[in-house]
């Protein structure tokens, strides 16, 4: 015999099951939820819950009738200030995942039931329920894509003047793609060229995957100084392995790839890696205004620094653009790191043509942020140079090698990278070293991981090579990883350094703030991903410097689930994006304060994001605190 107390619970589970994510829920699951709600009446115009209530008491899942929640404070926000609640929607996620009081207000807009879990039951629930614990992990990715949607509503006007950067290559491919086979007589592939006016010619094998491309700036040095006989196959003077991305790949991803590898043509394939067509760089010059081509030719073609000056201005405006557009903080801070490359390079190669290094086999190295490829737009220089020479001439190529790095450095502070105050710069003789002097630096820091050390490690253990021999830098790398990894007392002390700057969340408030009222974000935020991802990286042997990539593959290595992962790199990026809008809409760039925020002055959901990526690097530093039991 049925009785009422489960006729009722009966009820509400086929209430629940008829609304995500109920309906997806494990059915021990639902019986649990089920068993614990209370159906509570909430007349029209009564506050159901208040940020004056304190903690949450209870979760609440609307049954019947509407619910309108708006935000609390004076604080403008566009899209979420108000938003009304209907039949299965539930609140306050945020309020009651993270233990603190909702931050807006819900009134009942009508004569409304709602069903009520307690607090505890919800933290359960999570526990027992796989898919209810992703639904309110998944909460955070939602809000993101609400802030990014906010975030280019503030910059409609600027985003209207550019056509959009995610537009998906398949979507940019107007035309059949035009290939011959790699035994095509070279004439016979120029001959269509002609005719069908194209700037490139791609070779494919016998199941349509691109095996090569010949370009028209191919022609000069590969065809015509050479007199290549025309008869002869195409296959011979093609560029191999051309560069590939899918159709699913975004206008960004092909300029990102085209930046970094200084290449005008892009092939897209399909999922079976079949060629589908060519994006070329005039294809995503005419998406922007400031585009790639521009600012890459101006680089490449700048004679002096005052040409380079402009350039770097260009890639603060169009990075600007990217921003209105709704570009992730990822791709953006890879997006400025690759044109910032380029510049350097440049750089560089001006100043070689004026100082005589011929013969001296040497590095310039990235350190810090630029060896992550994290740059900002407010970012100083970190730079080394490793070098090789024997003892006899060892002095000499030192004293050649400094006084090219003084004016490269000063070349780039020109340019907008400031001298770093901690003389961390290749003109600086302690960072101009050979292989074997690097290794003993940082052999001595690992071996006697004194605070200074510590310190140091944190910001030369991620390097790059930037310009000259990639070798030397991959030697010098496989070096550190064995080194670090085989001195378990060195990660401890690293481990226990990482946690000496807590996420600044408050017990009371949402949010800790320094005297000033402010948020440091590179201080209390950023660097503390920065700061385990490194440690992770170095015991899991993974070669790569950026944070993103470091978690991801060490977490993966540690069994670490990939939704935690996920979570993990959101609320860096979140953090990330806070960081640029800060520095190029908030503040004048080289200011002071361009890392910090004043939460105050955040709209509500972008305080409830930022909460969540906190709770995010808390997540991982006690990670880091159970591993080495600190």
């Amino acid at each position: 015999m049925t009785t009422a107390a489960q006729a009722l619970v009966g009820a509400s589970t086929e209430f629940l099951k008829r609304f995500s994510p109920f309906d997806q829920m494990e059915p021990e699951a639902l019986d649990f939820l089920g068993e614990r709600l209370q159906l509570g009446h909430f007349a029209k115009g009564t506050t159901i819950l208040s940020p004056d209530m304190g903690q949450p008491r209870h979760f609440f899942i609307i049954q019947r009738g509407k619910v309108q929640a708006s935000q609390a404070g004076s604080v403008a926000v566009t899209e979420y200030a108000s938003m009304t609640l209907g039949p299965g929607e539930c609140f306050p996620i945020g309020a009651i995942s993270a233990g603190r009081p909702t931050t807006n207000n819900y009134v009942a807009l009508e004569d409304s039931f709602c069903y009520q879990l307690p607090a505890r039951d919800f933290m359960e629930l999570m526990r027992i329920s796989p898919e209810f614990h992703v639904f309110c992990t998944q909460y955070i990715a939602s809000l993101l894509n609400q802030s990014r949607l906010q975030l280019q509503t503030t910059f409609s006007q600027r985003a209207a003047e550019q056509q959009t950067m995610t537009t998906p290559l398949g979507h940019l491919i107007k035309h059949d793609p035009v290939f011959v086979t790699p035994d095509t007589p070279t004439r016979s592939a120029l001959e269509i060229m002609a005719e069908q006016r194209i700037g490139c010619m791609v070779v494919v094998d016998g199941d349509h995957h691109p095996v090569g491309i010949l370009t028209q700036s191919d022609l000069l040095p590969r065809v015509v100084l050479p007199e290549f006989d025309l008869s002869r196959p195409i296959s011979e003077v093609m560029t191999s392995k051309p560069h590939v991305l899918s159709v699913a790949a975004t206008a960004y991803d092909a300029a990102l790839e085209m930046a970094t590898h200084a290449v005008r043509h892009l092939l897209v394939v399909d999922s079976r890696e079949r060629l589908k067509g060519v994006v070329s760089e005039r294809d995503l010059f005419t998406l922007q205004r400031i585009g790639l081509r521009q600012i890459r030719a101006s680089i490449e073609g700048a004679e002096d620094i005052e040409a380079l000056q402009r350039a770097s201005q260009d890639i603060r405006q169009l990075a600007l653009n990217l921003i209105a557009q709704g570009i992730g903080a990822e791709q953006l801070t890879r997006f400025i790191s690759a044109l910032n490359d380029a510049l350097t390079r440049r750089i560089i190669t001006l100043e070689l043509g004026r100082h005589d290094l011929h013969g001296i086999a040497f590095s310039w190295i990235a350190f810090g942020s630029e060896g992550r490829h994290e740059q900002t737009l407010s970012t100083d220089q970190d730079n080394g140079i490793v070098y090789a020479a024997g003892d006899a001439d060892k002095t000499e190529i030192k004293r050649k090698l400094l006084a090219f790095a003084k004016d490269v450095n000063n070349a780039l502070a020109a340019c907008g990278f400031p001298l770093c105050k901690g003389n961390i710069m290749a003109s600086n003789p302690e960072l101009c070293l050979t292989l074997e002097e690097w290794q003993q630096r940082f052999g001595a820091w690992i071996r006697e991981p004194d605070p200074q050390a510590l310190l140091n490690a944190s910001i030369f253990f991620d390097f790059r090579v930037l310009y000259g021999n990639e070798r030397i830098g991959d030697e010098l790398r496989h070096w550190l990883l064995k080194a670090a990894r085989n001195n378990s007392t060195f990660l401890r002390m690293m481990a226990h350094n990482a946690l000496q700057v807590a996420p600044p969340l408050g017990r009371i408030r949402d949010f800790v703030v320094e005297d000033d009222g402010m948020i440091d974000l590179k201080k209390s935020g950023a660097r503390l991903f920065v700061d385990v991802a490194r440690i992770l990286s170095l015991r899991s042997d993974v070669e790569s410097s950026s944070t993103v990539q470091r978690l991801r593959i060490s977490g993966q290595k540690s069994g670490m689930p990939d939704d935690e992962i996920d979570a993990m790199v959101e609320g860096f990026h979140f953090i990330q994006l806070l960081r640029l809008r800060a520095q190029h809409l908030d503040t004048e760039h080289d200011e002071p304060g361009d890392n910090k925020i004043n939460p105050d002055q955040l709209n509500e959901l972008d305080r409830r994001i930022l909460k969540e990526a906190f709770r995010q690097a808390r997540k991982l530093q006690l990670r880091l605190k159970l591993d080495y039991q600190l």
